[in-house]
């Protein structure tokens, strides 16, 4: 069978939507028919996802903050879990931490990323990022 033809034929009949729909039946929808509703996804394409979405996210801090690249491994990955929770514009409105890390005040930049809505909102991950932070150390 013709994998490519048969590919075109599906995206021809059932759409390629890139964003959550709800399908003729009911549920939830996405991609060429996919029904996330009953099947979901499986591990390997969530850390497909997830890859692309790291990607994504360094793209973003590079493109608006870009000596983040020179701040440690430990701070690098801080910042981007920040992002990938809240966004790039969100995390951006963080101008007195993203300030503090900048001028390498660990201290300060810890207690601004708990001194927010956000961190209310995220509990434990808020304490451990900002932890890590002053110490450099985020161990998983």
């Amino acid at each position: 069978m013709d994998v490519d033809k048969l590919k075109d034929q599906l995206i021809l009949h059932e759409g390629l939507e890139l964003k959550s729909y709800q399908c003729s039946a009911g549920f939830i929808t996405l991609g060429v028919g996919r029904n996330v509703e009953e099947l979901g996804i499986t591990e390997d394409e969530a850390r497909y996802l997830l890859d692309n979405d790291i990607l994504r996210v360094c793209q973003e801090l590079d493109n608006n903050l870009p000596w983040w690249r020179d701040l440690s491994e430990v701070r690098q990955r801080i910042f981007v879990d920040m992002v990938f929770n809240l966004g790039i514009s969100r995390f951006l409105n963080f101008k007195n931490m993203i300030a503090a890390a900048e001028s390498e005040d660990w201290d300060e930049a810890a207690a601004q990323m708990l001194d927010s809505k956000w961190a209310d909102q995220v509990g434990q991950r808020a304490h451990r990022l900002a932890k890590s932070m002053i110490e450099d150390v985020l161990e998983v």
